[in-house]
């Protein structure tokens, strides 16, 4: 069988090493006699797993001990909710950095719980998108936290700085871009980040908080999503999402194989710098976000004869590239290039786009 890649902007690929693990424990893992799946999570067996993960993680982005980690079910989207309900018993407002469909997203839903001000950075120039620098983020004086999306999936757009304003509490959504480069988790209070992309499969979501936050939940806070108790109960309030937590720990070794964080964002800046490159270079591709602000992890771009779309997306198949369609809200294409994604698998995709170009532009 001919070399498939998917450009899925997630669930997304996971690496070939890791797959090959899994299967080859899938029934008998640790020669238990058992596949990971029916071990209980509070057996010894996975309580090592669970702390290994946990280990791994704190090694790839140096999270010191005053942060906990917890392992939550469910996606990005119900932290939307239990950021703002696990922080309203103190704070009554908040600014919602708006650079995007996600952002918006949360700042939607943190609206039931606390007073929320939009700042919309986003600029357009003719047809060009940037977003404004952090320095001129129109940020309230009152309000307790900021909550930011570094990395916009839908539209390919991303702030690559890192905010630091004095006496503010700093929330990220992290969830297409955890693990893909280098960041200083200091400057952070809290973070979160569903699996489906640089982590693991979907289904489990990540949780990086000071210690010092666990305690200004409301009392409405549902206790599943409740950071103080899954603290207490070190992730196991419930039944955890168990093959996914597994399967995360793997890409955590795998990454700690690749030599790192910083390995894996050198090979991610050449597979994105080769396909804006390709894209940039050529009458026949677009893209409209300005250079600052291009995403590192998924690179969105049109043709410009639309009516070649389906043509493209059905040859780019035949060629073993999978998942190139733009979300449904924008159109064109999308190519997610997540941690897991081979360089070798870009440059397929380069080889691709100029071969269709020559044919039919």
């Amino acid at each position: 069988m001919n070399a498939v890649y998917n450009f899925s902007a997630g669930p997304a690929m996971l690496p070939q090493e890791v797959l090959s693990k899994a299967k080859k424990e899938l029934k008998n893992w640790n020669q238990l006699g058992l596949s990971v799946m029916e071990i209980s999570h509070r057996s010894e067996e996975f309580i090592q797993i669970a702390l290994e993960a946990e280990k791994d993680l704190r090694d790839l982005l140096n999270i010191p001990e005053s942060y906990k980690i917890l392992f939550c079910q469910g996606g990005a989207r119900g932290q939307f909710s239990a950021v703002p309900m696990n922080l309203s018993n103190n704070i009554k407002s908040a600014d919602y950095i708006n650079s995007g469909y996600w952002s918006q997203c949360a700042e939607k839903e943190a609206k039931k719980y606390c007073s929320v001000k939009s700042i919309n950075i986003k600029k357009k120039n003719n047809n060009n998108i940037s977003l404004l620098p952090c320095s001129e983020w129109n940020i309230s004086k009152l309000s307790e936290y900021i909550h930011y999306c570094p990395n916009e999936t839908m539209h390919g757009i991303a702030i690559h700085e890192e905010p630091v304003f004095n006496k503010k509490i700093i929330i990220g959504d992290f969830s297409s871009v955890i693990l893909s480069r280098c960041i200083n988790i200091t400057n952070y209070d809290l973070i979160y980040a569903g699996a489906q992309k640089n982590i693991g499969p979907a289904g489990m979501t990540i949780i990086i908080i000071k210690e010092k936050l666990l305690h200004h939940s409301n009392v409405i806070t549902p206790s599943i999503l409740n950071y103080k108790i899954l603290s207490t109960y070190n992730s196991m309030y419930n039944t955890p999402p168990t093959f996914s937590w597994y399967l995360s720990g793997l890409v955590f070794k795998w990454l700690k194989k690749q030599g790192g964080i910083k390995k894996i964002e050198q090979k991610n800046e050449i597979k994105s710098n080769l396909l804006y490159k390709t894209i940039d270079h050529s009458n026949f591709y677009t893209n409209n976000i300005d250079k600052n602000n291009r995403s590192k992890m998924n690179i969105v771009f049109n043709l410009i004869d639309e009516k070649l779309n389906d043509l493209f997306l059905r040859k780019a198949h035949e060629h073993g590239l999978f998942f190139l369609k733009g979300h449904s809200l924008v159109g064109g294409m999308r190519a997610s290039i997540y941690n897991a994604m081979p360089i070798l698998g870009v440059k397929n995709l380069v080889k691709f786009m100029l071969y269709f170009e020559k044919k039919y532009g």
